[in-house]
């Protein structure tokens, strides 16, 4: 089944990619450089889907707050 999520700007995409394994490795999960993640457990890539969007909220606050003054 295809994804059906659609990034509003495609070439985010190798930067959210990159992302993805920096969390990994900070949380120390490793992560099939391959694209397959049938081994990997729903917790974990609940960890990571979860401090990836922590992540993006802290640059974004960072980004609105920078415009703001």
């Amino acid at each position: 089944m295809a994804s059906r999520n659609q990034l509003v700007v495609p070439q985010a995409n190798a930067a959210l990619d990159q992302m993805k394994y920096e969390v990994a490795s900070e949380l120390g999960i490793s992560l099939s450089q391959d694209g397959y993640y049938g081994n990997l457990a729903t917790r974990d890539a609940g960890y990571i889907g979860g401090n990836i969007t922590k992540r993006l909220v802290q640059i974004a606050e960072q980004q609105l707050a920078g415009q703001s003054r």
